[in-house]
């Protein structure tokens, strides 16, 4: 069978599937609309509000934390209030600080960045992107949210366990997390973390075979890839990081489990514990395990930022009211990234010792990843160079992405070289590195995305002046929180100590630590405001009154206000051109449903 033929009988297959669905549309219940859905958009929503929940979760844990670091001696009641014992006379407990950064980052890396990221937009955009009426998969979709949602359950309830949550750091690299014994967090709280981790992933495993089938099966007739928007394809590659490199992760985290409860040997090798007991485990290497962290980890920093890059070129381009510069070579660099980023995770392991002459390989292939990320901005800044910009919310996020992506990305080349990063490595200038190219680009990106597609998911307006003032706040809180620890790092100072007054030459930070804890407060306040922003705007925004507010050519803008289960209520529109015919042959845009005009011009 031909693979139109496929396609069409797809198709039809879909559209029965809408009918029936429209036959029985009156016998919804709310559990069966909002709770137990199979309606991709509503999946993405859920993905979304419980993201945003996370993320509320986890930046308060760093404004926490941030308190400890800016005022190191002294002491603030509410804290014990508000933690117990964690916290008896005011101040943190040395064992629940480290908890604490455990937990921030996890959340923010993999429930907030991965799930909330992916899982909202990949869900919400690809069926209406390619035309199709739901997922390759309804069931598993959901399938994937609500292992999503147990994982959050059990991450949420190792907060609450008497020993406190998993303390060994966000990566939980052994002997730490694999020694029960080791300390109050390798307890039930590293046990309940792997079980919510294992959970987590099989949750995107689901969701990213259903991406990749849906993208390579499902796209309504006349949408050949090379028609697709930059968003469905950095989706698509961003499925495919997550499905080859997620197993590697889950099997670490099986070993692990054993280590803990089977007494086998997978990390664990001739250690002596502080009572002079020799342990019997015989040939483990914790090495193994960092290994098959880093081969996940690594990809997740292109899992989390490929979508946002993906967003910020749409949102680019519809908002300069020109086509997307390079679309080639848009899709090339996100190729490119997708194999080089398997090829580089030992750059985070060249302090153990590994091979000089091997480490060399990877400092090649890491600065090689510059190169397509170099293609990406260069093609960005084209697009916005002469454009007829609207700076529109999602316009000034988009912008704001490719700011903090240029500026955090540079010193990755100084993280690359493996010179340097000795006297980097687990110093104050990595966070610095990785929050800002990762964590807050991908922030912008993801806020970008809701400003934009706001009035798609609700059929209502977000505020703009609470845009704005959520815009400005946020870069320049990001870049005052970030900026000064890369000249922390560059001094030495070690990540994950929770007072520095010990020593002579950290002791000069305490000023400059004190501002990043202030400023981190107020922008942290500012997300807030965003949330009201974000929850006020479903009921009393103000109203979408037609179907393409922002004059873009692709077809989600082509459904109704407020599309249900089946997106469209008639037949699939049929795409005829690629999604970013812009000020062409004197017209504003021209949708990518319209059919190629005789005379129309070709560039």
């Amino acid at each position: 069978m031909s693979n139109e033929a496929i396609l069409q009988s797809g198709q039809a297959v879909s559209t029965h599937h809408h009918e029936v669905h429209e036959f029985h549309e009156h016998h919804d219940t709310f559990i069966t609309k909002y709770v137990f859905s199979q309606d991709h958009k509503m999946i993405g929503k859920q993905f979304l509000i419980t993201g945003m929940f996370w993320a509320v979760v986890g930046g308060l844990f760093s404004v926490i934390f941030r308190l400890q670091l800016g005022y190191p001696d002294q002491s603030f009641p509410f804290l014990e209030t508000l933690l117990g014992h964690w916290a008896k006379g005011g101040h943190l407990n040395p064992e629940f600080y480290y908890a604490l950064v455990t937990m921030h980052g996890t959340v923010l890396v993999f429930f907030v960045l991965t799930a909330g990221l992916s899982g909202t937009f990949a869900n919400f955009l690809i069926p209406l992107q390619v035309g199709a009426r739901d997922m390759a998969s309804p069931f598993m979709n959901m399938l994937s949210y609500w292992f999503f949602f147990m994982a959050s359950v059990v991450m949420f309830s190792s907060l609450f366990v008497q020993t406190g949550p998993a303390s060994g750091g966000w990566t939980a690299y052994p002997p730490l997390s694999a020694l029960g014994g080791a300390s109050d967090g390798s307890k039930a709280g590293m046990d309940l973390w792997l079980i919510a981790m294992a959970l987590f992933v099989v949750s995107q495993l689901l969701a990213g075979l259903n991406y990749i089938s849906t993208i390579l099966n499902m796209r309504t007739k006349g949408m050949s890839m090379t028609k697709l928007p930059l968003t469905v394809w950095a989706l698509f590659f961003t499925a495919v990081l997550g499905v080859l490199s997620f197993p590697v992760l889950f099997s670490g985290f099986i070993l692990l489990l054993f280590d803990r409860h089977a007494g086998t040997s997978f990390y664990l090798s001739d250690i002596y514990l502080a009572n002079g007991t020799v342990l019997p485990n015989e040939g483990g290497s914790a090495i193994l395990y960092q290994h098959l962290f880093w081969f996940l980890g690594h990809p997740e920093v292109y899992i989390i930022l490929l979508p946002a890059m993906g967003m910020a070129s749409e949102i680019i381009a519809v908002n300069s009211r020109k086509p997307i510069f390079g679309y080639m070579a848009m899709v090339g660099s996100l190729f490119a990234i997708t194999i080089l980023a398997f090829l580089v995770w030992a750059h985070h392991m060249f302090v153990t010792g590994l091979n000089p002459f091997l480490g060399s390989f990877f400092v090649l292939l890491t600065l090689l990843i510059a190169i397509p990320s170099a293609i990406k901005v260069f093609n960005w800044l084209t697009t916005l160079w002469r454009g007829n910009i609207r700076l529109t919310p999602g316009m000034m996020f988009a912008i704001g992405f490719v700011s903090l992506f240029i500026s955090g990305g540079l010193t990755g080349i100084w993280l690359g070289n493996s010179a340097l990063d000795i006297h980097l490595h687990d110093t104050y200038f990595v966070i610095a590195h990785f929050h800002i190219v990762m964590g807050v680009a991908s922030f912008f990106g993801m806020f970008a995305g809701i400003y934009h597609w706001y009035p798609k998911m609700f059929g209502r307006y977000l505020n703009n002046t609470l845009g704005y003032i959520h815009f400005w706040a946020t870069i320049i809180g990001a870049y005052c929180i970030f900026w000064p620890m890369h000249y922390e790092g560059l001094a030495g100072m070690p990540r994950r100590y929770m007072n520095y007054e010990n020593w002579v030459s950290f002791r000069n930070f305490s000023g400059l630590n004190e501002f990043i804890s202030v400023v981190a407060l107020i922008t942290f306040a500012v997300q807030i405001l965003f949330l009201f922003n974000f929850f006020y705007s479903i009921f009393k925004g103000r109203k979408v009154r037609e179907a393409n507010p922002w004059k873009a050519t692709t077809l989600e803008w082509t459904t109704p206000i407020r599309p249900g289960h089946g997106n469209w209520p008639g037949e699939i529109p049929e795409v005829h051109r690629w999604a970013y015919d812009y000020g062409k042959d004197g017209r504003d845009f021209i949708p990518q449903t319209e059919p190629v005009g005789a005379n129309e011009s070709t560039h």
